[in-house]
């Protein structure tokens, strides 16, 4: 079996006397989505951060293609080929598309201070790059601020492709977004896989996880309620653990259980005693 490219086992974080993330354990392999949900609080972000370079983790290890690292900054994870896609996507909305997909590494012509941004070679990149991930824009020099949610999320992603990036990973890439640009991103999202990358999507939605998804990480107030392959876990399944299971089937008896109300006894009839009858009427005078 080869090297995953990620790797944590028992990885915790502490805020101070917070434990943020205690005991998680995945896996993230080459052409595999590893999906990790959870609802607000679980620790989700916490488990990005660590494994983006943000944050770096105070128990368990961190494995890089089977090497132990503690990784110190962002641009030290984009060196060994991890890439993140954070929920601002990180772009500037009044820059042209192909601004945006070079930014901070722009192709330049000359030499030394007079150098300046080739505009021409970088358009062309990013168009070609677009196309290749199934991307087609009306032009590239239309500001990215005019692009739908999905689009910017594509843009994102095919740009996280281009730069080499060997494990890409999507905090919440669907949050904000409708069915119809959801399944967009998560087309773009396969898309990414089959090129043998390995994708860690961060979501709430088993709906959207489970399509594109080769293994679920659960996670709960920072721990880890299971790790599971795709043929081991049904969607229903997956949505019961994450939606609290227990808790709600517990929640859902309580709801249904009859509650003795006390019946209203039937009020009592009254007897009314009849009128008396009128006397005869007297005849009348000649």
């Amino acid at each position: 079996m080869s090297t995953p490219l990620l790797e944590v086992r028992e990885v915790g974080k502490r805020f101070g006397g917070v434990i943020a993330l205690s005991d998680v354990s995945t896996t993230v392999n080459a052409g595999e989505v590893t999906c990790v949900l959870g609802d607000n609080g679980a620790g989700k972000s916490t488990l990005i951060k660590i494994l983006a370079g943000a944050h770096p983790h105070d128990a368990g290890e961190y494995l890089v293609e089977g090497e132990p690292v503690q990784l110190s900054s962002p641009r030290e994870a984009l060196d060994r080929g991890i890439a993140t896609v954070f929920q601002d996507l990180a772009v500037v909305p009044l820059m042209s598309v192909w601004r945006n997909f070079f930014l901070g590494s722009e192709p330049r012509v000359g030499w030394g201070p007079l150098s300046m941004i080739d505009r021409g070679r970088a358009r062309e990149v990013t168009r070609k790059a677009l196309a290749d991930m199934g991307i087609d824009l009306r032009d590239v020099e239309q500001p990215v601020g005019t692009l739908s949610g999905g689009e910017r999320q594509c843009v994102a992603i095919a740009r996280a492709v281009h730069f080499g990036a060997k494990v890409l990973i999507l905090d919440e890439p669907t949050a904000a977004l409708g069915v119809k640009q959801a399944g967009v991103v998560l087309r773009y999202v396969a898309q990414a896989r089959d090129r043998g990358l390995g994708v860690v999507l961060i979501t709430h939605n088993p709906h959207h996880a489970y399509p594109v998804g080769d293994r679920f990480l659960l996670l709960k107030r920072g721990r880890s309620l299971g790790c599971h392959e795709k043929r081991d876990i049904t969607l229903a399944e997956l949505t019961r653990q994450m939606a609290g299971g227990a808790e709600l089937e517990a929640l859902e008896h309580e709801l249904r259980q009859e509650r003795v109300v006390p019946r209203p006894s039937s009020p009592t009839l009254e007897t009314v005693p009849a009128a008396p009858a009128a006397p005869p009427a007297r005849p009348g005078r000649s």
